[in-house]
């Protein structure tokens, strides 16, 4: 194999397959990324055997070949090199790459391709596209909730899927972590009518978030019972789907919330952030005091002190003391677009619903702490 690219599409490339490889290894060839040349493209592909990264592009090809090389190894040394060089990468005698580039060259230790493993491929029973701003708002809005517990395997990640909300069809999304749920809908895009609920893990949410921001078109996601796809031009990220049942989440939606707390965002969320201060680093516990027009936030740390601050707010409710964690409050404040946040409250031992004023599309449900 004898290839050349230019170095700005070689390292944007290996950006995007080396960050799924695992810093520690067992496997060594789960370390590398598996090269392929032939006819005038190269395809870059990783995996950690949960999930796969392939990216193809256009390549001088003088000599067709695979090759396998250190995918982190590789990475850094093209980010090393001068802007506008051209990379030769040629496959060596004794299994080695000899990367050339002006008056560097460089000779990486490789394993065999037959080693590299491959993700099967799936019997794809859904395909719909969102677009990328779409795909954006619908991690965005949820991803922050996703349980980090890896004991409740099944909260790891964002679920999707098919309903409807007042007799329109919906996609749906959501994630919890058990103290806060955030759920997020828009109208069903064609191809995804009767897609039954799966479980996105969080690290191939997190690499579909990273690549959407360099794109402005669609994404196109296929699904099978165990795997889905997600397709952006030249990139393709493969994996699999978790394997177990997310919890009935609305069951943990208040519907009886009447107390309608409803002040500016932005100005909620920085006087959140300076009471916050004092409070303990373990549990970030805040406490709002809410009465007829007004709110008092407070936070008390005997070995730091104690912090307060007074805020105008619509709210004619009856008086009530409820406490939160200042952390899951700001995540929740962040998601908040427009200038208005609405509360629905029952009492304080009861789950708060929180949504943007001017967007119905988000919920966030967010449990009380004692305070």
């Amino acid at each position: 194999m004898k290839i050349t690219l230019e170095r700005t599409s070689l390292l944007k490339i290996l950006s995007h397959v080396q960050s799924v490889v695992e810093k520690r290894n067992t496997i060594p060839i789960l370390a590398n990324v598996l090269i392929h040349a032939e006819g005038s493209e190269v395809s870059f592909v990783a995996t950690d055997m949960e999930i796969e990264v392939n990216e193809t592009v256009s390549a001088d090809v003088a000599k067709s070949g695979s090759i396998t090389a250190p995918a982190h190894t590789l990475y850094e040394i093209v980010r090393k090199l001068p802007e506008g060089a051209q990379v030769e990468l040629n496959a060596g005698a004794g299994g080695q790459l000899v990367l050339s580039s002006g008056r560097s060259q460089f000779k990486l230790g490789c394993l065999p391709t037959e080693d590299f493993p491959k993700m099967p491929d799936g019997n794809y029973k859904h395909s719909f596209s969102i677009g990328a701003e779409e795909t954006r708002v619908l991690i965005d809005s949820t991803r922050f909730a996703i349980s980090m517990e890896e004991t409740r395997y099944y909260l790891n990640g964002i679920y999707l899927h098919a309903t409807k909300a007042d007799n329109v069809a919906v996609l749906r999304a959501v994630a919890t972590d058990g103290h806060r749920l955030a759920l997020l809908e828009m109208p069903a895009p064609k191809g995804s009518k009767g897609l039954d609920g799966i479980i996105v893990p969080r690290k191939t949410v997190g690499e579909v978030r990273k690549l959407v921001d360099e794109i402005s078109s669609s994404v196109e996601i296929s699904l099978s019972d165990s795997k889905v796809r997600f397709t952006f031009g030249d990139v393709v990220i493969t994996s699999k789907l978790i394997d177990g049942t997310f919890p009935d989440y609305s069951r943990v939606i208040p519907e009886g919330n009447e107390q309608i707390l409803m002040t500016d965002a932005r100005i909620f969320a920085a006087a959140v952030d300076r009471v916050a201060t004092i409070s303990s680093e373990k549990s970030r516990a805040i406490k709002l005091t809410l009465s007829s027009g007004q709110m008092v936030l407070s936070a008390n740390a005997p070995e730091a002190g104690s912090a307060n601050e007074e805020l105008e707010v619509n709210y004619d409710g009856e008086p009530m003391e409820i406490g939160f964690n200042a952390r899951y409050l700001l995540d929740i404040l962040q998601q908040i677009k427009g200038e208005g946040v609405r509360f629905a409250l029952a009492d304080s031992s009861a789950p708060a619903v929180v949504q943007d004023t001017a967007d119905g599309t988000a919920l966030y449900v967010l449990m009380p702490m004692r305070v």
